[in-house]
Formats: structure tokens, C-alpha cells, sequence
């Protein structure tokens, strides 16, 4: 069940930069490499799931991003609240995915908090903590990567050039932000 208590629950604007606690959106591990489990799940969410490493596709309503050969990470587009649940996806990928033993299907939506910075200096705080090389990414449309920062685990994936969101475990969240305000405070 998604919590709906934002840990940080605040913005800050700094050095060019802008840094958010995005509302709680669902969060679906999925995993599987049969073409059954790419069948369905494509008809069910209307995605095609991408196959390169490091990347992402996106619909309407959900992003899909690559973490492995076999694993993906789909996050709702819209923001769920009390009124409009979106859970109903979770048990509708349960049943035509993981109940038949085409695919692995897990609710993460309560443990990842969703982070968003923009700005000019988004890249120079990301590797001032992180040893990912940003060139690449920054440059390439539709981008996600793994990574360490400042010593948390993290996905970080691009919206736009200087406009990125920054998944962490719920448990590092509050340190990880204390630790990015400060960082973006120094340039």
C-alpha cells in the first residue's frame, strides 16, 4: 500500500538549481524475459519495454526503465492519491504475469521516494558524490542509470537535459537530501 506521508515534503531553490519531493506515484518491479511475459505486459500497460541498456520508454500513462537484461522498473506518470488508487495495475500484472509463472511483479512504490532537480547545476552535484560519468547521459534522451551517490543507492533518470528524477530508498532519503542542499549550496 503506497504511503501517502512524504518524508521530506519541501522544495528548495539554490545555484541554479531546483530540488522537489515528487507526490507519491506507483512503483511496479517487474521481471522476465519470455515472450509471453513482453506480450502481455505490453498489452496491459500499452508500453513497449526497452531492451537497451540504460534506458527508458515512455507513454502516456507510465515509464519504463531499464535496470537489467531481465528487470524493469515501471512508475506511474500520474500522481495516485486516496481518491484515484491506482493499485488496481498491480494485482492486473499479478494475475496475467506472475500467477501464470510468465514474470516477477513487486509493488516498490513505498520504497522509493522520487526526487526531482532541475537546473544548470544538476550535473556538477551529481558528481561531486557520484562516480557515473554524466556526459553521456545528459546528452542522450530518455537515460537511466543505477548508481552510487554519496555512498546511497539510487536510479537516477532524465526527464530533460538539466530536469532529472533522483529514485532512493525511503530509509536514505532525509540523508540524501541534506546531503544534495548542501552540495548544491557550495557551487
Amino acid at each position: 500500500m503506497l504511503n501517502l506521508n512524504m518524508p521530506i515534503n519541501k522544495s528548495l531553490k539554490v545555484s541554479n538549481l531546483e530540488i522537489a519531493e515528487i507526490e507519491p506515484k506507483i512503483k511496479i518491479n517487474v521481471r522476465g524475459k519470455n515472450r509471453e511475459f513482453f506480450s502481455k505486459l505490453g498489452k496491459i500497460l500499452n508500453i513497449i519495454l526497452p531492451t537497451e541498456a540504460n534506458t527508458t520508454t515512455i507513454s502516456e500513462k507510465y515509464t519504463a526503465l531499464w535496470l537489467s537484461p531481465d528487470e524493469w522498473l515501471i512508475t506511474s506518470n500520474e500522481i495516485n492519491n486516496e481518491i484515484k488508487n491506482l493499485y488496481i495495475l498491480e494485482d492486473i500484472l499479478f494475475q496475467n504475469i506472475s500467477k501464470i509463472n510468465s514474470g516477477a511483479i513487486t509493488d516498490v512504490s513505498d520504497q522509493y521516494i522520487n526526487l526531482n532537480l532541475k537546473g544548470e547545476n544538476i550535473y556538477e552535484v551529481l558528481s561531486s558524490g557520484c562516480p557515473y560519468n554524466f556526459n553521456n547521459f545528459k546528452e542522450n534522451k530518455n537515460s537511466v542509470v543505477q548508481t552510487v551517490l554519496n555512498g546511497i543507492d539510487v536510479i537516477i533518470y532524465r526527464n530533460d537535459k538539466y530536469d532529472v528524477n533522483l529514485l532512493v530508498r525511503r530509509s536514505f532519503s532525509e540523508h540524501l537530501w541534506s546531503w544534495i542542499c548542501d552540495s548544491s549550496s557550495r557551487l
